[in-house]
Parts: structure tokens; sequence; C-alpha cells
């Protein structure tokens, strides 16, 4: 049975504006002007060779996927949450500021998709 439909103790009356004062409230830490891209300096993974005997196709879009999810993951770390967010300019502007080359129209379309299917 909720709270709300108990009877209530006889010669206990609460009303809103008798309530003690709350203790103020300690905010969590100081939100910047500007949300951080990263809380630590970026360190690359120790890379591995590409396995041999591939088509060529299949390492440009190899490349392409990693160099896309390396960008959705910035931009999501600096609150660029929805795929509609992320124009290509944004998406180029990020590659810049990380330190990538800037990536192609279909690789910038490849970034909103993995922000749309990470949900």
């Amino acid at each position: 049975m909720p709270a709300a439909a108990l009877p209530s103790k006889p010669g206990v009356t609460r009303t809103r504006n008798a309530a003690a004062p709350r203790p103020a409230r300690r905010s969590r830490a100081p939100r910047p002007d500007h949300p951080t891209l990263c809380d630590v300096p970026y360190v690359p993974l120790e890379k591995r060779p590409l396995p041999p005997g591939r088509p060529r196709d299949w390492y440009i879009t190899h490349n392409r996927r990693l160099k896309a999810m390396r960008l959705a993951i910035a931009l999501l770390d600096a609150g660029v949450l929805m795929p509609n967010q992320a124009s290509n300019v944004r998406i180029r502007t990020m590659a810049e500021t990380v330190g990538i080359h800037p990536p192609s129209d279909t690789t910038c379309h490849m970034v909103r998709a993995l922000m749309r299917y990470s949900r």
C-alpha cells in the first residue's frame, strides 16, 4: 500500500511551510563554459600490421571505419550527442582539433551513422 494511502498518526501534523530548512547542496564539480575534449592525453594504441592478401577496397574501408570511430568518440566526448548536430564542417573541425586528416564526405556520413546506431 502506498504511503499516501496510510492513515496519519494522531498528533503528528506536517505542513510544507514548517519543514526544517535543508542544508545547502554542494556542487559536484565546477562546470566549465565549454566541455573538455578528453580527460587524459590521447595515446594511440600499438599498431598491428593489417592482414595481407585482401583487396585494396577492404583496406580503404577498414581505415575509413577506424577514422570514423575516432571522430565519433571525439564528438561524443565534446558533447555532440545527436547525429543531426554533427555537420560535415563540425566533423572536419573536430578532426583538425584531434589531429586527424580532414575526412571525406563518405567518412562524415559514416561518423553520423555510427552515432545513430550506437544508441
